[in-house]
């Protein structure tokens, strides 16, 4: 009986070590994910104080639309929990897209290369945010499901493992930005 005992106890052992390092794998798939938005996101907000600046050039009355891309700008430098960050991603990505809209009330501003360039990147920007908030968030589902199966709850909760939250659009992001590239 001690032999069967045995066999049991490794196979529970080798069952438990499998489970866990599946569920590193998928936790650092997660932090991964995540490191790809940040990049694009630090991308975008490279870009915006350029987008204001060339904007600015052009438009002395959009003073407004100026003044709110650049707040919330500065409030997503300043948050890191990804479902607060989701809402004000959404909210800059909406001032954007109004100081983008300015290009039709300004023809020089329409013709401006510096303008369309940045336009042109930010549109390049915006896919590859959407690329990957949709990958950190497939990470996020198969890591929450591997955490709640039973039997690997067990191990999830004697590791630590934590859930994480989706970077979710805000509900007037769920339908794409309108972004056009210049004629």
């Amino acid at each position: 009986m001690t032999v069967a005992w045995l066999v049991a106890a490794l196979a529970i052992a080798v069952w438990a070590i499998v489970t866990y390092n599946r569920l590193v794998h998928l936790r650092n798939q997660v932090q991964t994910a995540w490191a790809d938005i940040d990049v694009q996101l630090t991308r975008r907000h490279a870009l915006v104080p350029q987008l204001v600046a060339a904007v600015r050039g052009y438009t002395g009355h959009e003073r407004g639309v100026l003044e709110a891309v650049t707040e919330l700008r500065a409030q997503a430098l300043a948050v890191s929990s990804p479902a607060r960050l989701g809402e004000v991603e959404s909210s800059l990505a909406q001032a954007v897209s109004r100081l983008l809209a300015l290009k039709e009330a300004y023809p020089d501003l329409q013709a401006s290369d510096q303008f369309l360039q940045l336009q042109r990147d930010l549109v390049e920007v915006e896919e590859h945010l959407q690329f990957a908030r949709r990958f950190y968030n497939g990470a996020v589902r198969d890591y929450h499901t591997a955490l709640q199966r039973i039997p690997d709850l067990v191990v999830a909760r004697a590791g630590g493992f934590a859930e994480r939250e989706f970077f979710q659009a805000g509900d007037d992001e769920r339908e794409a930005v309108a972004v056009e590239i210049g004629r």
